[in-house]
């Protein structure tokens, strides 16, 4: 195993990490295993390991999340936010770009999110605020565009930018996390740690999507239960899971130009013509009052609900929602950060914060803000409860039956749910790229893996989601599986922090900021697309030509 770990670095070529793929098959065998064979023991010990990781790492984590927003926020308006990352223009047009973002960093399970929760901060809101009163229905929506918002594409932002300078300015071979982490520590990918932290990286990703694949196969089951008839159980849910997985399958065979593009593309697109549906047909004047007022409460109370911990209370909700908001998130940073590494080349640094941090929120914002207003607003007016039917008949019925409430109600659920497939479908395009992309060494700028490495993968992803639905776990043990996971990301990201700041000082702290514009400027020789430039191969290139 040592020699052909030599062999790869001295060549410096493509190979597939064979000894990775097999320990994360066996782990993740283990784990499905494990969960199927006892379930209730299973849900226990992740119930208690919950409580006391949120207890000892949760204030730790919203302070975390809210230098991710100071860190981007100086970078995007700093010197450094003129960096480009590679050489040559942009391989996509800026909708795209922005969409692929928004579906490698959002699940389907956003969907139903959409719907249902301010309903769980209306019971038992944050803030101290009392539960059931009408602060609590307006700090509903609010809490909604803030977990959605700001600081989880600060934190993917963070993440995708270690990443990329790494990968597309240092020039340094290597498209996973262990490479970067080795360019930062020197801590060799090759080695047990290395080793160690993309199994990590692999666990957490499924761990990722356990969340998603179960929440929305069970919204979509019980929607297709209350609208056909069909019988609602694991055998209708496991058919979904495995149409999605051939559909994504298929557009990861083909390539991230012609699948995950426009799988991107129809996701996100309809999605927010779902939701400009819903608010002409909905309540439109209530839709945009409850929107406006939402994001004024957000950022009047921006600093206070990024670092409320409740120190004299329970805690309960900034560790049940917050917390594991963020531990949510930051389990996707990995992956989400190889996604944008990898269609971000041409980009300057400014550019990539600008899409992920105003794009994405301005795309949950739309989506969150039509639909769960309309929600409220049919509360208001008696037509469903549906804090009170969330516990009687579920938050997957719930969905259904707001859907059916509005004008041509059984067409939109039929347009909603075909929807929640094309973005699981989307989503998991992105991830299994991002895996697969992980289990190929030395990879370089403008590699990709190889087709029958992603169909493998894409193959895997279904797994442990699909043991999560054979047991039947409930909501809880889905988030507590999701932090857990997350755990030890926080360290990586912290030294991606780190190794991002240091990289930015050492290669370009020196100059003035128009020095640095000048030398990534549109036409210049070191990133035009124009191969009859000289161009300039990595860092120690763009250093010689600033001393000139």
């Amino acid at each position: 195993m040592l020699e052909d770990d030599a062999k790869c670095r001295v060549c410096a070529e493509k190979c597939v990490d064979m000894p990775l793929i097999l320990f994360s098959i066996l782990v993740i065998g283990l784990t499905v295993t494990g969960l199927m064979l006892f379930p209730q023991q299973s849900m226990a010990l992740t119930h208690q390991a919950f409580e006391a990781t949120t207890r000892v790492f949760g204030s730790v984590i919203q302070m975390i999340g809210f230098l991710c927003v100071i860190l981007i926020g100086w970078i995007a308006f700093s010197k450094y936010g003129n960096i480009r990352l590679g050489e040559g223009k942009p391989q996509y047009g800026n909708v795209s770009w922005v969409f692929m973002f928004i579906c490698a960093g959002l699940g389907s399970a956003t969907m139903y999110w959409a719907f249902m929760e301010w309903t769980f901060y209306y019971i038992s809101p944050g803030l101290g605020i009392v539960p059931r009163s009408k602060e609590a229905l307006e700090f509903s929506i609010a809490y909604s565009f803030f977990h959605w918002g700001v600081t989880p594409w600060a934190i993917y932002g963070i993440a995708s930018l270690a990443m990329a300078y790494h990968f597309h300015v240092r020039k340094n071979p290597g498209l996973s996390l262990s490479a970067a982490v080795e360019a930062i520590t020197g801590i060799r990918s090759v080695s047990l740690a290395g080793r160690l932290i993309d199994v990590i990286f692999l666990l957490a990703t499924f761990g990722g999507l356990i969340l998603t694949i179960t929440v929305s196969s069970s919204t979509i089951s019980k929607g297709l239960s209350m609208l056909f008839g069909l019988h609602e159980g694991f055998a209708l849910e496991a058919s979904l899971v495995i149409a999605v997985t051939l559909v994504f399958s298929v557009s990861s065979w083909i390539g991230i130009g012609s699948g995950m593009q426009r799988l991107a593309h129809a996701a996100c697109g309809l999605t927010l013509v779902f939701a400009v549906i819903v608010l002409i047909l909905g309540p439109t004047g209530f839709i945009l009052n409850n929107v406006a007022n939402a994001i004024g409460l957000v950022m009047q109370n921006f600093v206070h609900m990024s670092l409320a911990t409740d120190p004299v209370g329970s805690g309960e909700f900034a560790r049940g929602w917050t917390v594991f908001y963020w531990l949510f998130w930051v389990t996707y940073t990995p992956g989400v950060a190889l996604f944008v590494t990898r269609v971000s080349q041409g980009r300057r640094i400014k550019e990539v914060i600008c899409a992920m941090v105003l794009g994405g929120c301005a795309g949950c914002w739309v989506f969150f803000g039509s639909l769960q207003s309309f929600a409220i607003f049919q509360f208001l007016g008696g037509v469903i409860d549906s804090p009170a039917l969330l516990d009687a008949s579920g938050g997957e019925a719930v969905v259904t039956m707001l859907l059916l409430s509005l004008p041509m109600g059984k067409v939109l659920a039929v347009v909603y749910f075909l929807l929640m497939l094309v973005f699981l479908a989307s989503h998991l395009d992105a991830v299994a790229f991002s895996i697969a992309a992980t289990s190929m060494r030395n990879l370089k700028e403008g590699e990709d893996p190889s087709p029958g490495l992603r169909l493998f993968w894409c193959l895997m992803l279904a797994a442990i989601p699909l043991a999560m639905l054979y047991i039947d776990a409930p909501l809880h043990t889905l988030k507590t599986v999701v932090s857990l996971a997350a755990i030890p990301f926080i360290l990586i990201l912290l030294v991606k922090m780190y190794g991002l700041i240091k990289w930015m000082r050492e290669d370009f702290g020196h100059l003035p900021g128009h020095r640095i514009e000048a030398l990534f400027s549109e036409g210049h020789p070191c990133v035009s697309g124009d191969n009859s430039q000289p161009q300039l191969p990595d860092i120690q290139g763009i250093r010689a030509r600033l001393a000139d």
